[in-house]
């Protein structure tokens, strides 16, 4: 069993009563005795996994503390880890050798692969015994994310993300172009070459490394990942293909885009945001999250284009908040008054604010403090437009299988400049391999 995380205080006190009681049997020190007793309480130690950006992890860590001040009940320990990924793989070591912590920040497929294999709780307990739980207090396009088919509400969003483009103001000006008449990728196809200069020195617009970008722009071409009935991988269809293949082109014919790539950890993306920040791109596709390393004097916001004659449909996805099943009922509570507290509408606009990821909390535009940040920094309420016509990433039921054959063939594309047929129809192959062993 993991081992019960109980602070006990005014256990000096008590014991300090006791002896005074031993001495003595009069009403006065029989009174002092039970003052003594009354002064005993308890705190439950929580403990936390999570990571993020530097930014990101010190405003965290500022909501942690202010939890823990706002209350004598509960007590967060916050353990930062290097990403994502590290926390899933720790958090995997950490239940096999039941020590795991409370509660974890997660992306949505670890998230549910967790719940799953049924190690985190289910929070429909909670909010349906919260009286002052208002569904529509959350986003759906975020809060649905935490849901499974059989309806358990395996995590709690904590914040959204949906990559959002940043262009350079002074690169557009000098081409003449306006951002507002950028309705499409073709568009932006367009802006790009007419910034873009032929000895390399200068590139329209540079698309950050990944499946992201170009997932992003399949879903605004109408793209799909699974036929209606969900028995068939559909990542080799024309809507996907039509889209890798502009990207090929555009990267390595046309010339007019780049890929950063490679490097350690988070290098190729701080690469990207330089190249715009030094004038030596006209623009980048990036997280909302990047808001926090920008230069707003030097780059604005705009929200992603549709693909064609599609309307723009980018991907929204949540972070999630996660309690781990094995703690105690006084652990779990204390999870969901945190969960609580972190998306609050003021506490979500502290957030945005200072990292520019998406707030949850329908109510956060309300914030006076947010209303007045926007107004001087619009570019805060760009993630939170496009996420309200985002798209939902469905599960992948191979644990990830499928959406790794499509970052496969996106490097391949990118990176090699192999044709988006070729490449996508290997990934088709190996992706409906992967759903046909689940079934």
């Amino acid at each position: 069993m993991k081992k019960k995380r109980v602070v006990e205080l005014g256990l000096a006190v008590t014991m300090m009563a006791s002896l005074v009681s031993g001495c003595s049997s009069n009403k006065k020190d029989d009174k002092t005795v039970s003052n003594a007793k009354a002064v005993e309480a308890t705190v439950t130690e929580i403990d936390f996994w999570y990571s993020g950006g530097k930014t990101a992890v010190g405003v965290f860590g500022d909501i942690v503390e202010d939890f823990n001040a706002s209350q004598s009940r509960y007590h967060i320990n916050a353990v930062t880890q290097a990403d994502y990924t590290e926390t899933y793989e720790k958090l995997q070591a950490g239940i096999a050798g039941k020590n795991a912590p409370d509660m974890a920040l997660l992306d949505v497929d670890k998230a549910r692969n967790l719940s799953n294999k049924n190690l985190v709780a289910d929070l429909r307990t909670f909010i349906e015994s919260d009286s002052e739980y208002k569904a529509e207090d959350y986003l759906e396009v975020f809060f649905n994310q935490g849901y499974d088919k059989d309806g358990k509400l395996f995590a709690f969003p904590a914040y959204g993300t949906t990559q959002v483009m940043y262009y350079n103001i002074a690169a557009f000006a000098e081409a003449g172009i306006n951002a507002e008449d950028i309705k499409t990728w073709q568009d932006l196809e367009a802006a790009a070459a007419k910034m873009a200069r032929a000895d390399g020195s200068f590139y329209g617009w540079e698309p950050m490394w990944g499946s992201g970008n170009m997932v992003d722009a399949a879903l605004s071409n109408g793209a799909s990942l699974f036929s209606e009935d969900g028995k068939t991988v559909t990542i080799n269809s024309t809507e996907w293909v039509e889209v890798f293949e502009c990207f090929r082109r555009w990267i390595h014919e046309d010339k007019t885009m780049k890929i950063n790539y490679g490097g350690q950890g988070w290098e190729y993306w701080y690469k990207t945001i330089d190249d715009v920040l030094q004038n030596k791109a006209g623009g980048y596709t990036g997280s909302s999250g990047d808001q926090a390393d920008l230069d707003f004097s030097i780059v604005a916001a705009m929200e992603q284009p549709g693909f064609g004659s599609n309307p723009s449909a980018p991907a929204a996805s949540a972070l999630q908040l996660v309690m781990l099943d094995s703690s105690s009922d006084a652990e779990k509570q204390g999870v969901y008054e945190f969960m609580k507290f972190f998306t609050n509408a003021k506490n979500q606009a502290k957030w945005s604010m200072a990292t520019g990821y998406v707030a949850v909390n329908s109510n956060t535009s309300e914030d006076a403090d947010f209303k007045k940040y926007v107004e001087e920094n619009p570019q805060a309420l760009v993630p939170l437009q496009q996420a309200s016509h985002g798209s939902i990433i469905p599960e992948d039921p191979t644990g990830g299988k499928i959406l790794d054959a499509l970052t496969i063939a996106a490097d391949k594309v990118e990176i090699e400049g192999i044709s988006a047929q070729e490449a996508l129809d290997e990934a088709q192959e190996t992706a409906q391999a992967a759903l046909d062993n689940v079934k």
